[in-house]
């Protein structure tokens, strides 16, 4: 049997209604190849070759699907061979056995005159026993957090909302709102803090939301209603879309719910995501859009109203992640200090995360996720009508959960109040401002970044910024050490803005900067090296696998020093 003549069939093709003129004449040159070539071929052979090249395409089809880039695929197979060459693997090794051991070391120093605690006690300890103890663990470590040492980390000065909400999570620390009809009164509250949020965002009558345990379930959960939503429409490899400075938790929202994730590039002045190359990475499989305000590494707000723009074209929900500045940014403007939109009054935007722990001013362990209406909120519900124990259905991660911080959140925002936020909104901006403004004077560092909020990330074209971060740790500061570009930052919260707190801030930085300067090759010592060689390792699984040793020493006791993991030393 002779092969179909192809040539003859694109010409026939191209006669129904489109004409013999659109017919190329490289395509038909191509038919012609493949007539000459087919010419005498027998048919099973032709469909035999037919599904061959099919399936073929099929497959590579299929390898740009997978939930991690084909790329990134390609450059972890070349460099899984690399590592299994023995001189690699030995090196390797060595390596990470010297690490763990001074992991271990560095987090077990300041309790290695405890005796730790393996086994129950035979005999419960008396009540003033155990509060002493306590008072033992807490007392542990040198860093003066209470007076502002720490980048972030603790955003509250005020001993009186502290003993405010300690009373108050005392008094509800055994409810559970899993079960509103034993406490409906802690269900009111959790209702309450919602619609105060929703508020603060400029919700309409239809905004809505749940209490979360913090910015990344808040994080998670929004990444899951619009997988869900996605789903539902058909969507069958959901991708999230968001800047490079997006918070960590959209990639392990990405991972643990098991779709796509797309970074955008920044503006690499301003540190803002490039809304260009976002419209350009848009796909049929663009699930949700995001943006930060502000972002963590470097304090910039991305241009929410542009992304929201595109969300509206194309029809793609618009997250803002505010879990960082949530409670600064909407008080930015009666503060005194202007700031574009960026909450629910801009059309095309559909939640929002903020975490009411940070300037919030909650204890730890409480944020807020919020949706434009009722509808999205739906997609984030769990319900099991199946189980044997009954019809289980639960609206965020957690079944249980902790009663008392849903009141102490509560609490804090009570007692702040409208004009309470607006006034240390002012007070942390105005610091933040401060800061800034004298840090770009200092020769040797450059701001990194728009710190429009509570961030301030500087950088160095001259000397290894991590070596800054060294000579600011000797004195009693605690940094953050960002990557991509090499910075690091601070985070400023009400600690700061106590008297003589950022003025001894930004005179130790000036003076370990000069110091730096007169021998730019020292600041390549200490962690310095070790943060500059992570951040230049082009195999991250060699990074993730340094990430594994230190989340290992977390949960490491003297025991793993006895066994020689770590020698011990009291100096």
């Amino acid at each position: 049997m002779a092969a179909p003549n192809l040539a003859l069939a694109v010409q026939d093709i191209g006669g129904m209604g489109m004409g013999r003129a659109m017919i190329s004449a490289p395509l038909k040159g191509a038919a012609n190849q493949v007539d000459l070539r087919l010419a005498g071929a027998e048919p099973w052979r032709i469909v035999v070759g037919t599904a061959t090249v099919t399936l073929g395409l099929a497959y590579l089809y299929s390898l740009t699907r997978h939930r991690v880039p084909l790329t990134t695929r390609i450059k972890k197979y070349v460099f899984k061979l690399v590592r299994r060459i023995p001189a690699v693997v030995r090196k390797l090794e060595q390596e990470k056995s010297k690490i763990r051991s001074d992991l271990v070391l560095e987090l077990q120093k300041p309790c290695l005159h405890l005796k730790d605690i393996t086994e129950l006690p035979d005999h419960g300890i008396e009540h003033k026993q155990i509060i002493e103890k306590t008072e033992t663990y807490l007392d542990l470590g040198d860093m003066d957090w209470q007076g502002g040492a720490m980048s972030g980390t603790v955003y509250n000065s005020s001993k009186q909302l502290g003993e405010l909400v300690t009373e108050v999570y005392g008094m509800a620390a055994w409810t559970n709102p899993l079960h509103p009809d034993a406490f409906p009164g802690l269900r009111q509250m959790e209702t309450e803090v919602v619609r105060m949020a929703c508020s603060i965002f400029k919700g309409g009558p239809e905004s809505c939301g749940c209490v979360t345990s913090g910015g990344t379930e808040s994080i998670l959960l929004a990444c899951k209603a619009y997988r869900d939503r996605a789903r539902e429409r058909g969507m069958k490899y959901p991708e999230i879309l968001c800047p490079v400075s997006a918070h960590a938790a959209f990639d392990k929202a990405a991972d643990i719910l098991g779709i796509n994730i797309k970074h955008v590039p920044l503006d690499q002045v301003t540190m803002r995501v490039d809304v260009r190359q976002m419209r350009r990475m848009i796909n049929g499989n663009t699930m949700m859009l995001v943006g930060s305000a502000p972002q963590f590494a470097h304090g910039s707000i991305d241009p929410i109203p542009e992304i929201a723009q595109l969300g509206l074209k194309y029809d793609i929900p618009v997250h803002v992640d505010a879990c960082l500045g949530g409670f600064l940014v909407p008080f930015m403007r009666e503060a005194g200090y202007p700031v574009g939109a960026f909450d629910f009054s801009v059309p095309g935007v559909t939640s929002i995360s903020a975490d009411t722990h940070k300037y919030g001013f909650a204890p730890k362990g409480s944020s807020v996720i919020m949706y434009s209406c009722p509808e999205l909120r739906e997609y984030q519900w769990f319900s099991f009508p199946d189980w044997p124990g009954g019809i289980y259905a639960t609206p965020t991660v957690g079944g249980s959960r902790a009663g008392g911080i849903i009141a102490a959140c509560w609490a804090a925002m009570l007692s702040f109040g409208k004009d309470g936020y607006i006034q240390t909104t002012k007070e942390i901006i105005e610091a933040t401002r401060d800061i800034a403004r004298d840090l770009a004077t200092i020769p040797g560092i450059k701001i990194i970044g728009i710190p429009e909020v509570s961030v301030v990330a500087v950088g160095s074209d001259e000397f290894n910024i991590y070596g800054l971060s060294d000579g600011m740790k000797q004195r009693g500061w605690g940094l953050n050490a960002l990557q991509f570009p090499v910075c690091i930052h601070l985070c400023v919260t009400r600690l700061h803005t106590e008297a003589g707190v950022k003025e001894r801030f930004c005179k130790d930085v000036r003076e370990v900067t000069a110091a730096i300067m007169k021998d730019p090759s020292a600041s390549e010592a200490g962690s310095a090296a070790m943060y500059g060689m992570a951040a230049s390792i082009p195999d991250r699984s060699i990074v993730s696998e340094l990430t594994a040793i230190y989340l290992d020493a977390l949960y490491a006791n003297k025991t793993n020093i006895q066994n020689g993991h770590a020698a011990i030393t009291k100096d």
